[in-house]
């Protein structure tokens, strides 16, 4: 991005046409407006006015005040055009983002979601992160069924119908996986949020409380942990103790009030809020109770947290309090001087959100952010914070605090607990650094 030159910007550009169009005829009035907004967009493209954006310098003249747009003088598809609806074609850019050079197959890989461009707290089912250990399995879901076996007094086989006339629970709960972050524990990767912190979303989870069909089965009294698995490919499996499974883990069958998609574990998987999206089984077919954890693949060489001694920590399940601001970031930087809203989302594995603090100059003094629209348990919260920029250069930084008492640490502190060798549960404070362009960088300073 190129140097801002501090010009008219467009509503004064405007003010000033209205202004001098002031006695003119209709037909001279509407001549003279459209050449100066032109002009306007013609300035914008040589870089005279700095304050407006590239895409306002492409704009068609015709179709701006006072003109009739072109889209409003003729008709636009009907009904059941698109079955099922799509998003503008201006809107194309979002979508989700992979690097290639994360795993050597695509159907063992993992896609981001586009967190810079996302607003509100829900991600759309079509942008929710990706993660797959053999590749999406197509899955008829009248030929599915659900296992309960082992420690339990009556083993259960369900059909997704005996699952659907259950009573439902519909909760707002984000998924993250433990990954997320972790190629940066060395030092700056990325130059992307998409790509920082994309292994995360935030939707409506419908579907069955997992202790109402425990309570079905009958775990018995030496039942302390539970296998959950999937019907991939990878038989992917993770174990979880029956405390867990018993408090707020859901059966889920549907995503933000439709089907779950194939990619997201259709027709069933976990929702294990708050805690590794590795746990949440994905296209969920069995689940076993015993008395001991079944020490798998997802729970030995992975998804183990490696220490500075070169031990490695176990089940370490909760996803911490973390934070991150979204703009400006490297895809949205600052594009003029002024008033700007510093926006950003919060979570915690653990509880709620509390509050935020926003740092302008690397963590050296803190101001409080405002939390917007709804604070839900182990759900992603937005803040915001309104401030002035001028071209001073920044250190932007985000700071979470949950409900109980956690801190976000900084990169320094995590790295004197945990070293520089790990993946997983990268919660560190996130630095952007504003240059006096209104570009915007990702730093680590301690």
């Amino acid at each position: 991005m190129g140097k801002i030159i501090k010009g008219p910007t467009t509503r004064e550009l405007m003010q000033q046409l209205a202004t001098e169009s002031e006695g003119m005829g209709v037909n001279d009035r509407r001549e003279f407006l459209r050449k100066g907004i032109a002009s306007a967009s013609g300035l914008a493209a040589l870089g005279m006015a700095g304050s407006l954006s590239a895409n306002e310098a492409m704009l068609n003249p015709t179709n701006l005040p006072p003109n009739e747009p072109s889209w409003g003088r003729m008709l636009g598809h009907g009904v059941v055009e698109y079955p099922y609806g799509q998003p503008s074609k201006f809107e194309s850019h979002v979508v989700r983002r992979t690097v290639p050079w994360l795993t050597a197959e695509s159907i063992s890989s993992i896609s981001m979601t586009p967190l810079q461009d996302l607003k509100g707290i829900i991600t759309p089912n079509g942008l929710v992160f990706e993660r797959y250990h053999a590749g999406v399995p197509q899955i008829n879901p009248q030929e599915h069924r659900l296992i309960i076996h082992g420690m339990v007094e009556r083993p259960l086989i369900f059909t997704m119908e005996d699952l659907m006339r259950f009573p439902s629970v519909s909760q707002i709960k984000f998924l993250e996986c433990p990954a997320n972050g972790g190629m940066e524990w060395r030092g700056t990767q990325m130059e992307a949020l998409q790509f920082t912190h994309g292994m995360l979303s935030c939707c409506e989870w419908t579907g069955v409380p997992l202790r109402v069909l425990l309570e079905e089965a009958g775990v018995k009294p030496e039942g302390k942990w539970i296998l959950a698995e999937g019907a991939d490919g990878a038989h992917m499996s993770r174990s979880i103790p029956i405390e867990k499974a018993l408090d707020d883990v859901i059966v889920v069958y549907a995503q933000n009030g439709e089907m779950l998609r194939p990619e997201q574990g259709y027709p069933l998987r976990l929702v294990n809020p708050g805690w590794e999206g590795n746990t949440s089984i994905k296209w969920l077919r069995r689940l076993e109770v015993g008395d001991q954890p079944w020490y798998h693949r997802e729970e030995t060489s992975k998804y183990t947290d490696l220490m500075a001694d070169g031990r490695a920590r176990k089940f370490t399940f909760v996803q911490e309090c973390n934070s991150v601001i979204t703009s400006p970031c490297p895809e949205n930087p600052i594009t003029s001087s002024g008033l700007i809203e510093i926006e950003g989302i919060a979570w915690s594995g653990r509880g709620t959100i509390k509050r935020v603090d926003i740092s302008f100059d690397g963590g050296v003094s803190w101001t409080p952010a405002n939390l917007k629209g709804l604070v839900l348990e182990k759900a992603l919260t937005r803040f915001s914070l309104v401030t002035k920029w001028d071209g001073q250069p920044w250190l932007l930084q985000a700071r979470a605090v949950d409900d109980t008492g956690y801190v976000q640490p900084t990169l320094k502190q995590l790295r004197e607990a945990r070293g520089v060798e790990s993946i997983y549960h990268k919660n560190a404070i996130h630095t952007w650094q504003v240059l006096n362009t209104g570009e915007v960088k990702n730093v680590q300073i301690s």
